[in-house]
């Protein structure tokens, strides 16, 4: 794949100053367009061969275009705040907003790429990581983003070359860094891990451009002429109507069956049995956080529901166990105009806890399949594709150590109404009842059938549903920290075989 980049290609300084005004004119207005129109971000992933002209073909960019509306970021050493979290969460928390440029060095190929190279894992890793990044860029593409993807290339040859000539230069050597002899020593391999990645991750929505970079001209206008040609094309490309996209049907029970049909909800506790119930529940919680297994590990719950169904008081008496610097409660609601310029799940992406922290979801990313899907809010292919976004999304950070635990709180009508009923009655409960819960009431069994939809497509081994009988609140309130505490010593328990596994291979 790089041999046409080792043939020699080159520009002279006068075919390359006469072109370069032109082309700069033609990037600053396609860059104002960008900003202007608002509708996607753009991504340069900057990767390839130390020496070969990354750092050099970066700062012209920003020389030929506004620097302020590009993001330039470094990825090299993770450092504590990104160790305690999942891998992707450096690259999420960095993603350019809709109608600016991002630029990436060290991104997810490069830590591959070192990774592989360096042996600190096999092809099997190698692979499951490429297959991670392709997942990535198709969802970042299917919001809208524009991704360039550069593979800066030098020839064994002319690597050497390049290294002998600063070597002996006294007033450049200074520019060779530990990086490039490394690379050198370790070339072969890193083309031949390069050439896997790139053979597996170029896509019509996210190719690759291998970029000679021996010659500065050369190199220059070619990565210039190629972000002008792609941004032109992207910024006439007609807006897509949502509606008109096509999506695989989702066929109903034959029988109108549903797994919320299969809850018993008149489960229930006494007073008696309740307090002592909760109390023991909450103080087994509280051993559990203080656990020095819990260094190993977030935990996330996510809480969702029918309006009414308890999920406040549900989290309150949760919260109620731990010291308030253990946890946080995430809220959501409506994106604001900061969310509504990044990817869906970039707004959750950002509240991921870090070792040891536990994250509470009051609502969370299933608004995508349920209230988005109800009201129209996206298309049926943007919730359809949600199914497959959100699985791959707790897949990843359940292999960082994550416990995830999401929970449907399920009430009958009859019990919501008597709960809206007791709200407008009750003079400090009526904030809690709105125009929208009334609307949605109207809505009971698209939401009914969307909550089936729903725990059938994303209950995974990884991260399962816990459906909820919540017409009695103490009995809900009971079970939800019986499943918490429950998904915890589970972890702790895997952890603790993993643990001895690596203690018998070390022996």
């Amino acid at each position: 794949m790089f041999e046409s980049a080792e043939i020699g290609h080159a520009i002279d300084k006068e075919t390359y100053d006469a072109e370069v005004p032109a082309l700069r004119e033609a990037l600053l207005e396609a860059q104002f367009e960008l900003r202007q129109q608002h509708r996607f971000p753009v991504i340069i992933l900057i990767n390839g061969i130390e020496g070969a002209g990354k750092g050099e073909t970066v700062k012209l960019l920003n020389e030929w275009m506004d620097p302020r509306l590009i993001e330039v970021r470094t990825f090299d050493q993770q450092t504590d705040e990104e160790l305690a979290r999942p891998p992707a969460w450096r690259y999420w928390r960095m993603l350019p907003a809709k109608g600016r440029m991002g630029i990436f060095f060290g991104n997810w190929y490069s830590q591959m790429l070192q990774g592989r190279v360096h042996g600190l894992f096999k092809d099997p890793r190698l692979d499951q990581s490429i297959n991670g990044a392709e997942r990535l860029e198709k969802m970042l593409c299917d919001e809208g983003a524009l991704i360039f993807k550069f593979w800066f290339h030098l020839s064994k040859k002319q690597m050497k070359a390049r290294l002998k000539a600063l070597a002996d230069d006294p007033l450049h050597s200074w520019r060779i860094s530990p990086l490039d002899w490394q690379q050198s020593a370790t070339y072969d391999k890193f083309v031949k891990y390069g050439e896997r990645v790139l053979r597996r991750t170029s896509r019509d929505y996210a190719p690759w451009h291998v970029i000679a970079g021996v010659d500065a001209h050369y190199r220059s206008l070619t990565v210039g002429k190629i972000l002008l040609e792609g941004l032109q094309s992207a910024l006439k490309r007609p807006r897509i109507h949502p509606h008109k996209v096509s999506a695989a049907p989702l066929f109903p029970s034959v029988d109108q069956m549903n797994l919320l049909d299969s809850l018993d909800l008149t489960l229930q506790l006494d007073k008696d049995d309740y307090e002592e119930q909760l109390i023991t529940e909450q103080a087994r919680f509280s051993g559990l956080m203080r656990d020095k297994r819990m260094r190993r590990h977030a935990l996330i719950a996510v809480f969702e529901g029918n309006d009414a169904a308890g999920k406040g008081g549900a989290i309150r008496r949760v919260a109620a166990a731990l010291d308030p610097r253990q946890y946080d409660i995430v809220p959501i609601a409506a994106p604001t105009e900061e969310e509504r310029a990044q990817p869906y799940l970039w707004r959750f992406w950002r509240h991921i806890p870090a070792r040891g922290k536990f994250t509470v979801f009051d609502r969370s990313w299933y608004g995508r399949v349920l209230v988005e899907r109800i009201e129209g809010f996206c298309s049926k292919a943007d919730w359809m594709r949600a199914y497959g976004e959100i699985n791959d999304f707790e897949e990843q950070i359940a292999d960082a150590g994550v416990i995830v635990v999401k929970f449907w709180l399920a009430i009958d009508k009859q019990t919501q109404m008597e709960r809206f009923q007791e709200r407008e009655a009750i003079p400090f409960k009526r904030f809690k009842i709105t125009e929208d819960d009334w609307r949605n009431r109207g809505r009971w069994e698209d939401y009914r059938v969307a909550v089936g939809d729903m725990v059938d497509r994303t209950s995974t081994e990884i991260s399962p549903w816990t459906l909820v009988e919540a017409n009695d609140k103490r009995w809900a309130r009971v079970k939800v920290l019986r499943t918490i505490n429950q998904a915890l010593e589970e972890a702790f328990e895997k952890s603790d075989k993993r643990e001895k596994k690596l203690q018998k291979r070390k022996r």
